[in-house]
């Protein structure tokens, strides 16, 4: 079949998503119940919460995974490019004949009843997951935690907590502390949980959390410590050191992330050729990712072209450190983002590190935020702001930049990847 099929699929499952999210596990539960409760059949499971961090942190874990000759599920949101992205079966992307054949069993069984979009998707990876075998089953938080639709494993072997920031305040809450306390709704007794370093308000409560819920936490800081030296990425917890390579993805926050990595897959018993490879054979498209072949690239020259996806305060916080560790150039960002983000909280930390933005749209997206909108953010931060009417006119205009930037949406980034080709 071709992928027209599973488009034409998703896109009637979107009519039955309710008007109104409401945050709540009973429409996946009913749904998993009339599958068979796909989710009691996985492979052992390690689930990923957090603001930031948890996308790349799970490509390390399944690059480690597989290193060490364990196939691998995964589970991710949301794609950039085509939906098979999210569902990887024992280390490949779902086919389209296994995507259709999931989809359309989750729709029937669902009976025409109000599910959000994630929701039964999620379902239909589970379903696959169950039916295809493999040694571990990552799991990647869509929105929170405690009532997101990938939180009905009952025992995972491991969960892991990025670091917490604001985002999706309108559904998590608008304090940091009420944030922490959705990402800390994946704990479970007696399951050991990696914490990257965190605000100590959102650690507080996530150490109640933990308390309260009987889970073991490893904390970066006090159980393991992450660093590098010499242009090596040294971990050491209680069981002993590991010299390693830096990671594959680039930013100082990505050592965090490995150091989360590290802390999972010695719980797991990995060995160090494992270890390594979590560093070395890990790719995560969108993060700081250097694109070096495409039209984009042609129309770029000479010039550095980079694409970012992150786009709350905290990701502008990683790419202008990311930016300011790299040789000074002259820089441009072309960025665009969606409406209900805190864009000048992104662009903040990034108004040391640039010449000028061009604001540009997300294709495609009706929530995408209006250039001319996402340009005054710029300037109220001292960013010098104009506006493009498309990612390649804004590549045409850059000027004299030698480094271009995309940035500010996964939704940007992914339409960036695909017209790239």
């Amino acid at each position: 079949m071709t992928a027209q099929g599973s488009d034409l699929i998703l896109e009637r499952m979107m009519t039955l998503h309710p008007k109104v999210i409401d945050l709540t596990l009973d429409r996946m539960w009913r749904l998993l119940e009339a599958l068979g409760h796909p989710e009691r059949r996985l492979p052992p499971v390690i689930h990923l919460a957090g603001t930031n961090g948890k996308g790349s942190t799970q490509a390390m874990i399944r690059a480690g995974l597989e290193g060490a000759g364990k196939s691998v599920h995964a589970y991710t949101s949301p794609h950039l490019a085509r939906f098979h992205e999210r569902v990887r079966l024992a280390g490949e992307l779902i086919s389209e004949a296994a995507l259709i054949n999931a989809l359309d069993r989750c729709y029937e069984a669902n009976g025409g009843v109000e599910i959000t979009y994630f929701e039964i998707t999620t379902c239909a990876a589970l379903l696959a997951f169950a039916e295809t075998p493999a040694d571990y089953t990552l799991l990647e938080v869509g929105l929170g935690g405690r009532l997101d639709a990938t939180n009905v494993i009952d025992t995972p072997v491991a969960t892991v907590i990025t670091p917490v920031s604001m985002d999706h305040e309108a559904f998590l809450g608008d304090t940091l502390e009420a944030i922490a306390a959705e990402k800390a709704g994946i704990l479970k007794r007696g399951v050991p949980c990696a914490v990257t370093r965190q605000d100590p308000r959102a650690l507080e409560v996530i150490e109640r959390a933990a308390a309260r819920a009987g889970a073991s936490l490893l904390v970066q800081g006090e159980h393991w410590h992450v660093g590098e030296e010499h242009g090596r990425l040294v971990y050491q917890d209680e069981t002993g050191l590991l010299d390693l390579p830096l990671p594959a993805l680039r930013g100082r926050h990505q050592l965090d992330n490995a150091g989360a990595t590290l802390t999972v897959l010695r719980q797991l018993g990995i060995g160090e050729a494992g270890c390594r490879a979590a560093m070395e054979n890990v790719i995560w498209p969108a993060r700081m990712q250097r694109l070096t072949e495409g039209p984009l690239v042609e129309a770029a020259g000479d010039r550095e072209l980079w694409l970012d996806g992150g786009h709350n305060p905290a990701a502008g916080e990683a790419l202008g450190d990311l930016l300011g560790g790299l040789p000074p150039r002259p820089t441009v960002l072309i960025s665009g983002m969606m409406n209900t983000k805190d864009c000048t909280g992104f662009l903040r930390p990034l108004a040391s590190r640039a010449d000028r933005l061009i604001a540009v749209p997300v294709p495609g997206e009706e929530n995408g935020l209006d250039p001319e909108s996402l340009a005054e953010s710029a300037r109220s931060v001292g960013l010098a702001a104009e506006v493009a009417a498309s990612t390649e006119a804004a590549v045409a205009s850059a000027g004299d930049a030698e480094r271009i930037v995309i940035c500010g949406s996964l939704y940007l980034a992914g339409s960036v990847l695909k017209r790239n080709g």
